[in-house]
């Protein structure tokens, strides 16, 4: 429930191996209300970082971290299998 700050979300990043832009809660009002489509090619990876940081309603939900592995939104498929 608490919003993570930049460093733990680089940290998730790095470790999962997706683009950064999978980060992103592309379908919320925020994100749309930003133009953030647009914004994000333009913006450095620490830039990026710095946004998801200053507003959890950017950043896509759930986030589920193991020991070797982190998965970014809810696709039953990949629970099931990491699970």
């Amino acid at each position: 429930e608490e919003k993570l700050n930049k460093d733990e979300l680089k940290a998730l990043y790095l470790k999962s191996g997706l683009p950064l832009k999978r980060f992103f809660n592309t379908s919320g009002n925020l994100y749309k209300e930003k133009h953030l489509k647009d914004i994000l090619p333009t913006l450095s990876e620490e830039e990026q970082l710095e946004l998801l940081s200053t507003n959890g309603m950017l950043v896509k939900r759930p986030i589920l971290e193991t020991k070797d592995k982190v998965l970014v939104g809810f696709k039953e498929d990949q629970y099931k299998e990491l699970l």
